[in-house]
């Protein structure tokens, strides 16, 4: 037992503990390790994969037209998004046993680092740009084609390049409406670049207004965003996904005010008509949707809801 000199010592030992250093111990170092950028799941009998390109930060409030700037930011902010909201680019990949068909292409080099992971994701999915037999495009915006080609090169050797021929002659040929758009100027140069190569190799293959780019395959022209605008269509075993290209930019706003356009369409009031009819048809037709600009992986149904439209994602599965 103690003395009570004893007890004394320890008691004022302890009452200095708080004072003494503490051991320190490493914290664990961030992760290296990027995300994988990809999510893959069957329809029917297809293997989809959707593949991230990236995010991009963009002030949604200022891009977005038809309402008020600040009402729209209240929207954004009632919704987390902030004021630069970070917008997905998505694209799709369909392994159907015979081929592999990428629907978009994104960025490449065009917008820097923060995108241009389109081929990074690619591989961690499990393939190589040489493996792609097709690359069907909803329309020739840069951040759909810009990955088509780097520094003049063909990115995807082996694919040919399908495009609906009503976008093809407003960007390539420069047909009516297109020759005296000066402010659309960097666009067609752009998509010239992108394209170039693919022309060179005769590899392009024009498809017509609601017809299948290649065989099982359909397509729906939505123009407005650019004259061109084409969603893609797939059906196995009863069921259907239709890749809506850019019929949503961001998410919530447009669900639920389908006439807010975005400064990037080609027709601002065009776009709002095809936006209500492709919102109103997946919401009838119960098909799934997978967006180019709806956060990744971008896949899900639409539905009816109290303010106008919702978007209700894909239910996780392993």
């Amino acid at each position: 037992m103690p003395t009570r000199r004893q007890a004394l010592t320890l008691l004022a030992a302890s009452a200095m503990l708080p004072l003494a250093p503490r051991l320190a111990f490493p914290a664990a170092a961030f992760s290296k390790i990027a995300n994988s950028g990809f999510y893959r799941f069957k329809l029917g009998d297809l293997e989809i994969t959707a593949l991230s390109d990236g995010t991009m930060p963009l002030p949604l409030a200022k891009i977005y037209q038809n309402e008020a700037e600040g009402e729209l930011q209240k929207q954004l902010d009632a919704n987390f998004l902030g004021t630069e909201t970070h917008v997905s680019i998505n694209a799709f990949l369909i392994n159907d046993g015979k081929r592999l068909v990428l629907v978009d292409a994104g960025t490449g080099t065009l917008f820097g680092p923060i995108a241009g992971k389109l081929l990074s994701h690619l591989a961690n999915a499990g393939y190589r740009p040489s493996e792609i037999d097709a690359v069907v495009l909803t329309h020739i915006h840069a951040d759909h084609t810009g990955g088509l080609t780097i520094e003049g090169k063909r990115l995807y050797p082996e694919a040919d390049i399908y495009v609906a021929k009503r976008e093809y002659d407003f960007w390539i040929n420069r047909s009516t409406g297109s020759t005296s758009r000066p402010e659309l100027d960097k666009d067609f140069a752009t998509a010239k670049a992108a394209l170039a190569p693919y022309i060179s190799a005769d590899r392009i293959r024009l498809f017509e207004d609601n017809a299948p780019p290649l065989p099982g395959f359909g397509s729906i022209l939505r123009p407005g965003h650019t004259p061109g605008h084409s969603s893609i269509v797939l059906s196995s075993k009863g069921e259907n996904l239709v890749i809506w290209g850019d019929i949503i930019h961001g998410d919530y706003i447009q669900f639920d005010d389908p006439n807010v356009y975005v400064t990037f369409d080609v027709d601002g009031h065009e776009a709002v008509k095809t936006r209500a009819i492709a919102l109103e048809e997946a919401a009838q037709q119960k098909y799934l949707v997978a967006g180019a600009h709806i956060p990744f992986p971008g896949i899900g149904h639409v539905v009816r809801d109290e303010t106008m439209y919702g978007f209700i994602p894909l239910n996780y599965a392993e």
